[in-house]
């Protein structure tokens, strides 16, 4: 922090005051858009004064999620050379680029290790710090430990940031709403359930940030079911086993005693793949090829709008089908029958999933196991049905150990290529807006699962006894006094239990949301996105009214948000989304606070 400097603004009593930032959330994406605020000042800003406020009851640079004062059993799920605060020159944005290092490099460990989530609040809290030394000597810094309840003031007006336990607002210029994921207010499936638990004295713990639920809600040896089967199933998994005294030895499990039985299905039945174990290496997919600005350009100019699966999807499918051919063809030219130039050529010529493009891959690509099918991927036991619990079992230990094989042999190089395809299509499909739930699902699916390290334990606690799989489509009842759960990949099978887990993060809707400020702001006038989310400017974040009226002092980015990015951080050299829009944003801040000098 440092003092003011140069002139200050004259309220009207002819008092000289400071301009004033307010940017609830000190997370990792408020962090980002400080640090990007701090790049660019010296060009836009000066010298000038400028008072930024940070709101948030957590520590700077983690905020909630990543806060340190969580179980050191919990990792992060990206390897940490793939972590990043810091800008390159891949991306594309007008503000300059100011290089740092990855998590791996600031940590000194090793590029492919899965850091803790302890580790990663240090490397955001530096990053915070970092950036709070480079602002130029004008502008200071205040951390206010509170919520933000409201925000006030007309669009021509300063605006007052009412803080919960202040007498007094905070006056502002500009206000930037970056709280990352939320807390919500359940669902009407999800009050039902949570209802029907407390008048029969059962558990039931609702959608929730896994290290903030209390899981002493769930005895040793008893039954939970557990409903999703993504990264928050890994937190509870870990919690649940070594969390209560449970050991790992080689590729057994030996439990403490203490541990509940888990029961975990979900509407895939399967857990997200494994993080890719090895390097790329050779040519990459030329990116985008199918699905780039021009194509965007084109979809936001069309008068009726668009529809996802109608008009996205299949644009989609055929980027990510380019990448994976594009690989295996110039790295495994030994598994197909004809040239990538002749292969290219008519690949472009097919519609996506057309009789003709099945025909072409099916007599260029010779193993059915080197063809990308998305729809395979997306629903891997879709029709599966098996006739014993045991059958079923052993047939989900040998998806997840195949899965854990191939994520780490490079000979199936080309899902390394679907994942740079991936990667692609999301920078592309922020200027989109909100592309609906399925999507991101996807995504996480194949490009955000766990480190390979927890699947094997995964396979380790199956053989054990303490996790068991209750397959596809999952559905769960209440009643005669208990939850119970049925999937058709195994008919006939249900499963009874007095505990029921929902393992998935709260959706982030301005309906639900239990962030005061986000509900007061949609009440006023603030637009939703049709899945619920705030509707901003997707050029620079600004909040968009009923009447898709930018307000000219009001910002927010995040999940919360239509410009959702695929994370507050992200891979380096990938041109991410996140810095793209946090660089657009801080420049926008900055034009209107330097304007007003």
């Amino acid at each position: 922090m440092s003092g003011a400097a140069g002139a200050c603004a004259m309220s009207a009593g002819g008092v000289a005051r400071r301009p004033a930032l307010v940017i609830v959330g000190a997370g990792p994406r408020g962090t980002g858009i400080l640090e990007r605020i701090a790049a660019n000042a010296p060009e836009l800003l000066g010298g000038s004064p400028l008072d930024i406020h940070l709101v948030d009851p957590y520590p700077p640079g983690g905020g909630r999620v990543w806060r340190r004062d969580q179980s050191p059993l919990l990792w992060m799920n990206s390897q940490a050379q793939d972590v990043t605060m810091f800008t390159d020159e891949t991306v594309e944005m007008t503000g300059p680029v100011l290089p740092g290092p990855t998590l791996h490099e600031w940590a000194g460990r090793g590029g492919r290790d899965f850091a803790g989530r302890r580790e990663q609040s240090g490397y955001l809290r530096w990053v915070y710090e970092k950036a709070v030394a480079a602002l130029p000597p004008g502008a200071v810094v205040h951390h206010h430990r509170r919520r933000a309840l409201r925000v006030t003031g007309a669009p021509d007006t300063r605006q007052e940031v009412w803080l919960e336990g202040a007498r007094t607002p905070l006056a502002a210029d500009l206000v930037v709403l970056a709280q990352g994921h939320l807390d919500a207010e359940p669902d009407a499936s999800e009050a039902a359930l949570a209802a029907y638990a407390a008048s029969n004295g059962l558990v039931y713990l609702p959608p929730d940030f896994t290290a903030d639920s209390d899981l002493s809600q769930l005895a040793p040896g008893e039954p939970v079911l557990v409903r999703g089967f993504g990264l928050a199933f890994v937190d509870l998994m870990a919690l649940l086993t070594e969390g209560r005294g449970g050991r790992y030895e080689g590729e057994r499990y030996l439990p403490s005693g203490k541990e509940p039985v888990l029961y975990v299905g979900s509407r895939r039945g399967v857990p997200y793949h494994s993080k890719i174990g090895y390097d790329w290496t050779g040519e990459r997919p030329p990116l985008p090829r199918y699905l780039g600005a021009t194509e965007v350009d084109e979809l936001l100019a069309r008068p009726d709008g668009i529809d996802f699966r109608r008009d996205v999807w299949p644009l989609i499918d055929k980027e990510l089908g380019f990448a994976h051919y594009h690989r295996l063809f110039t790295a495994h030219p030994d598994r197909t029958r004809v040239s990538w130039t002749d292969f290219d050529e008519k690949y472009a010529a097919c519609a996506p999933g057309s009789p003709e493009l099945d025909a072409l891959v099916t007599s260029a690509v010779p193993d059915p196991a080197d063809r990308l099918d998305l729809a395979a991927l997306d629903r891997p036991l879709a029709g599966v049905r098996h006739t014993s619990d045991g059958a079923l079992q052993e047939a989900l230990r040998a998806h997840i150990a195949a899965d854990l094989a191939r994520r780490h042999d490079p000979e199936h190089s080309p899902d390394l290529a679907v994942f740079l395809g991936l990667l692609s299509v999301y920078g592309q499909l922020t200027r989109l807006g909100d592309t609906g739930t399925w999507w991101h699902g996807f995504f996480s699916l194949l490009a955000s699962g766990p480190p390979g390290p927890r699947l094997r334990q995964l396979l380790a606690l199956s053989r054990a006894g303490v996790v068991r799989f209750l397959g596809a489509d999952v559905h769960v009842s209440a009643e005669a006094g208990v939850f119970r759960a049925h999937s058709p990949t195994l008919p006939g099978q249900v499963t009874e239990a007095r505990a029921l887990v929902e393992a998935r993060l709260p959706q982030p809707t301005l309906a639900r949301t239990r962030d005061p400020l986000l509900r007061a702001l949609h009440a006023e006038g603030a637009a939703a996105t049709e899945t619920g989310l705030l509707a901003v400017d997707p050029a620079d974040g600004r909040v968009l009214d009923r009447a898709g009226v930018a307000h000219p002092r009001r910002f927010a980015l995040g999940p919360h948000t239509n410009a959702r990015g695929a994370g507050a951080f992200t891979r380096p050299r990938t041109n991410s989304p996140t810095f793209r829009q946090n660089d657009a944003t801080a420049r926008a801040v900055l034009d209107v606070l330097g304007a007003a000098r």
